[in-house]
């Protein structure tokens, strides 16, 4: 509409310098969370008719209406906002509007009874919902590609590196199998916070008074049961007014699963670096002045997910933490662009991570060549167990030392009277230990396959 466009014409705000939500991050726009806030006062419309507490003719003008809901100007209704604190006060009049048009009695039932808190709540959960659903999509995705990465590399030996340096060796297909992993504990997770959504009907101050006051005690407490099957919400145990945790659990839900991504994302930037190699991307981004370059842009775009996600948890949490006596003065409203923003960093970094496990190249060749950068020292850990019995700690030290300033580490075993029965070559070999990498990559698969990730 035209009021939601900048001065040349183009929306105002389109996520400009948030390159990792645009396009995927719509489904939590203004327009979605308006969309969903039609819904919900609707929905408490259509609960009150379930309840046989509205006229059954009262359904049909709902029906229509969402059907064909309002043409919502999103720019007039931000500022007509700004007068009650909330968006939903100037949105009921055009609900009100709408319902009219089909059925002038029926629009006196449009939010009977309720507070805008009720609305605006009960909206974020039901936007929530849907998009955990297409974020548990998007993991669905990563993973599926994860798994075949794993399989395919289970054996296949690399590096492992602890405070940046080669420790022991493992394999890529362990890598793979850990992010594999993490993404499937998180979407797991988000998945089980998302079923248990709640509805919100309280009322002015939480009691349901004006229910009571309307239908009765007895209609007024079975109410929100109503309202939540409406919304397709888990029934609220009570009203939540100022027991955000429905918010907290989903944020700390959202955040675990931006981070189980950035974690992929921050290995692959890692791997993908020219001097190591041993990843690379189906489609790296360019560079304004160095054209040879192939950026790892979705991994970059993971890690700056990754970065901002925690704080925009912490900012619900403290928000919960200040909602106080029956309605937060400014803790409530803090929620709002925070939730949002985490909804819209986690469709966008999921969404990436699908694309950047779809198109991921992991090198055994170039692995294994950096296995063989320390000639042999990166299984140093193997050669303490074996020979330290045989020649003692301080010759052993001394082997190592020698070693490292340059000497074949082989033939150093191999000069050693004590462990003439040792095999040198197998002891340096990092393919040789690998402990019980190619296994755990069998358990990650085989629980994967189990939870259908393959047909």
């Amino acid at each position: 509409m035209p009021s939601d466009l900048g001065p040349l014409g183009q929306p105002a705000d389109v996520g400009l310098l948030s390159p990792v939500s645009i396009g995927a991050g719509d489904e939590a726009s203004d327009r979605a969370v308006v969309s969903h806030l039609i819904e919900a006062e609707l929905s408490l419309t259509g609960a009150l008719v379930a309840a046989g507490l509205a006229p059954a003719s009262v359904a049909s003008a709902v029906a229509a209406v969402r059907a064909d809901p309002p043409a919502v100007d999103l720019a007039a209704l931000a500022r007509d906002s700004v007068a009650g604190g909330n968006p939903v006060i100037p949105l009921i009049p055009l609900v009100r509007a709408a319902v009219a048009a089909h059925d002038a009695d029926a629009a006196v039932w449009v939010h009977r009874g309720a507070t805008s808190q009720d609305i605006l709540d009960s909206a974020l959960m039901t936007l929530s919902r849907d998009v955990a659903a297409s974020v548990v999509e998007n993991l669905w995705r990563a993973a599926g590609a994860l798994e075949e990465l794993a399989r395919a590399h289970r054996d296949d030996p690399a590096a492992a590196r602890t405070l940046t340096q080669h420790a022991v060796p493992t394999t890529l297909g362990l890598k793979a199998a850990t992010w594999l992993r993490a993404i499937t504990r998180a979407r797991h997770r988000l998945a089980d916070i998302a079923a248990e959504l709640p509805a919100q009907l309280g009322g002015a101050g939480g009691t349901l008074a004006s229910f009571v006051e309307l239908f009765g005690a007895a209609a007024a407490a079975g109410l929100p049961a109503h309202y939540a099957h409406e919304l397709g919400l888990a029934a609220p145990a009570a009203p939540w007014h100022t027991d955000r945790w429905p918010v907290t659990e989903l944020g700390d839900a959202l955040a675990a699963v931006i981070a189980a991504v950035g974690a992929f994302g921050s290995d692959v930037a890692t791997m993908a670096r020219t001097e190591i190699g041993e990843a690379s991307v189906e489609v790296g981004g360019g560079s304004s002045a160095m054209p040879q370059k192939q950026n790892p842009v979705d991994a970059v775009l993971l890690r700056s997910a990754a970065l901002r996600a925690p704080g925009l948890a912490a900012q619900l949490h403290l928000a919960a933490g200040l909602a106080v006596d029956e309605r937060p003065d400014g803790a409530w409203h803090a929620e709002w662009p925070v939730l949002q923003e985490l909804l819209k960093l986690a469709l966008g970094a999921t969404d990436r991570a699908a694309h950047l496990a779809a198109g991921l190249r992991l090198d055994a060749p170039r692995a294994r060549a950096n296995l063989a950068l320390t000639g042999g020292l990166i299984v140093s850990e193997r050669l303490g167990l074996v020979l330290v019995p045989l020649i003692g700690k301080a010759r052993f030290d001394v082997l190592i030392a020698d070693a490292a300033a340059g000497a074949d580490l082989g033939e150093l075993i191999r000069a050693l009277p004590e462990a003439s029965h040792v095999d040198a070559a197998a002891l340096v070999d990092p393919a040789q230990y690998l402990g019980l990498a190619p296994q755990l990559v069998d358990l990650a698969v085989r629980a994967a396959v189990a939870d259908g990730i393959r047909p």
